[in-house]
């Protein structure tokens, strides 16, 4: 061993920089991977629909990598991005800003789909962080949406530079946020530290004490009004279209004549179907909707542009004049959803659920102020989602007399507020009057009556606890007899304190032992008859076996075995001694007498009793 290599054991080389994000980070990989294929995904819808139709198109006024353009220019402008159009006839780019909503919905649900999915790692672990989680998927998506920004550069459909940069982070942001929100369970934590930043003044006006808070109130309340909101502008749009059937059907027939351009018009006119009903709603209020620059449509008069695109759901837009007593009945949607979150507001400020009458039970409310501030939250809350909604849906389809196209958007949210706050706060308070008659807010407990305010306090200044609530009896069933007594399910019997076994009971160990050593004592043979041998019958004598040689002992203690089996079988109290095995005889020494065979078996002795233990 003249030279000795000494050598060190090593771990294998890892990149440093993986292995820190894979242990400090864990989640990121996932959400940079859920958010790229969720982008992945949207792109892969719209190119697959936007080949189909230029497959079956019989006119195709460009190659495969035309309509891939367009599929990309179509994904941005889902996420509300405007457009330009370069191959106009004057020469001169037209913006496109018109954001179709049900095609909004798809890039929305399959982020908000990812970032939920990579907060739980599917193998029962801890949710992973949310901020992580946030970052990555908002990361992995924008990563494609700036590659399919590139690509959609250098199409006929460019998309403006400003409002894409805008428009898909905050997409993003903002689907991912709620992915990961609803993945923890929809915690009031985020929206309490928003709350924090606001004047307590305010804060509390928002929140207020309570079980249920008044905010949670106001927004069940604001979201009912815009279901009412929405299902009426749709039955407007419905009964629109209905009136102006064969205009519609015309545009429709001749915008195209094949039917691969009919079912893409068709396409269309669905994935403008919510924009509609917007502008019906924004028509109800009184603002109504912008039809070209300076052309507005509304109940009180209708002035369209002269030159409008042969479209269906253009056919809806009512006649050029003065409105008629039908164009005004579509206020009666606003007073509707009005009355809805009033209603709601008013059941959430009156705990009970049942009116007062009379001697009747009593309920707890809110204030008056309170639920006058609760009705006006649920409409501003309301009013900002149906402007933020229209803005929206409206926008531009190109220069001149289509650059303003669709609803105002704070108009319609100025319009809506007034209309609800009009009939919402009245609504709620003379329903709250309407429930709480018969005794101001009072509440019944342990027998006595109390106003609800401040809690009173003794002579020193310390607040007096409320006495303790007593259960009210259950009422009587029909047909039931006072003289009859009441019952219940039976207790089992209670357990001794000290069980007593029969180890310790001295008179039962006795008893079981006589019984064991009764059973183990092979019971004595017949007594023989005090008949003079005279009168007894002589045995008759069987000969012998032709092998017969010493005298069979083993007869005898054959035959007591078979009589003792029988008596055993027969009684099932019996007990059956174990069998022990045979031993061969032993040789008798000289001299010794002999025991007949002929008498009573042996008694074995009885088994002796065990030590008693104390345990």
């Amino acid at each position: 061993m003249a030279s000795v290599i000494q050598t060190t054991h090593r771990r294998p080389p890892l990149p440093r920089l993986r292995a820190r994000v894979r242990d400090r980070s864990p989640g990121l990989g996932a959400g940079l991977l859920g958010g790229a294929v969720a982008a992945g995904l949207g792109l892969g819808s719209f190119a697959v629909l936007v080949i189909a139709l230029w497959i079956s198109s019989p006119y195709p006024d460009s190659g495969p990598g035309g309509a891939l353009h367009v599929a990309a220019a179509l994904w941005l402008l889902a996420h509300g991005a405007e457009l330009v159009r370069t191959d106009t006839l004057t020469g001169v780019p037209a913006p496109m800003g018109v954001t179709p909503l049900l095609l909004l919905a798809l890039p929305a649900l399959l982020v908000h789909r990812a970032a939920r999915d990579a907060t739980d790692g599917g193998d029962g672990g801890p949710l992973v962080p949310p901020r992580t989680v946030w970052a990555g998927v908002v990361l992995g998506y924008l990563s494609v949406g700036g590659g399919v920004v590139a690509y959609a550069a250098g199409g006929a459909l460019r998309p403006s530079w400003a409002w894409t940069a805008v428009c898909v982070p905050l997409v993003a942001v903002v689907a991912a946020g709620s992915g990961v929100w609803t993945a923890y369970g929809c915690p009031r934590a985020p929206a309490d530290q928003a709350l924090r930043a606001l004047p307590k003044g305010l804060r509390r006006l928002l929140v207020g004490p309570g079980p249920r808070a008044r905010l949670g109130a106001s927004a069940r309340a604001a979201g009912a009004g815009a279901v009412v909101f929405a299902g009426g502008g749709a039955l407007l749009l419905g009964v629109s279209l209905a009136g102006h059937g064969e205009i519609a059907r015309g545009a429709f027939l001749r915008l195209t004549e094949g039917w691969s351009g009919r079912f893409a018009v068709l396409l269309l006119c669905l994935a403008l179907l919510p924009n509609a009903v917007l502008w019906a709603v924004a028509y109800a209020l009184g603002p109504g909707f912008v039809l070209g620059a300076g052309h507005v449509v509304e109940p009180f008069s209708s002035a369209p542009a002269p030159l409008l695109p042969p479209f269906p759901l253009l056919a809806a837009v009512p006649d050029a004049g003065p409105g008629t007593s039908l164009n005004l009945a579509s206020t009666a949607i606003p007073v509707a959803a009005g009355l809805t979150m009033g209603w709601f507001v008013a059941g959430a400020a009156v705990r009970g659920g049942r009116e007062v009458r009379g001697g009747g039970p009593p309920v707890r409310a809110w204030s008056w102020r309170r639920t006058m501030g609760g009705a006006g939250l649920a409409c501003g809350l309301c009013a900002a989602g149906l402007g933020v909604f229209a803005e929206l849906a409206g926008g531009p389809l190109g220069g001149a007399a289509l650059a303003s196209f669709g609803p105002v958007g704070w108009q319609v949210g100025t319009a809506a507020l007034a209309w609800t706050l009009t009939v919402a706060v009245p609504t709620a308070a003379v329903r709250r009057a309407w429930r709480c008659r018969g005794g101001r807010l009072t509440v019944e407990e342990a027998g006595t009556r109390w106003r609800i305010g401040r809690p009173r306090k003794d002579a020193a200044g310390i607040p007096v606890a409320a006495p303790p609530a007593q259960a009210a009896p259950l009422p009587l069933p029909e047909g039931h007899d006072a003289e009859l007594e009441a019952y219940d399910v039976l207790p089992l019997d209670p357990q001794p304190s000290d069980p007593l076994s029969w180890q310790d009971d001295e008179a039962a160990r006795q008893a079981r032992w006589a019984a064991l050593a009764q059973g183990a004592t092979k019971p004595p043979a017949p007594a023989e008859s005090d008949t003079p041998a005279e009168a007894q019958e002589p045995a008759v004598q069987e000969p012998a076996a032709p092998d017969a040689g010493a005298p069979d002992a083993a007869a005898p203690d054959a035959a007591t075995a078979m009589t003792e089996e029988a008596t055993d079988a027969n009684d099932p109290r019996a007990v059956r001694p174990t069998e022990r095995p045979t031993e061969p005889p032993t040789e008798q020494p000289t001299g010794s007498p002999t025991r007949p065979s002929s008498g009573p078996p042996a008694q074995s002795p009885a088994p002796s009793e065990p030590p008693r233990s104390d345990e």
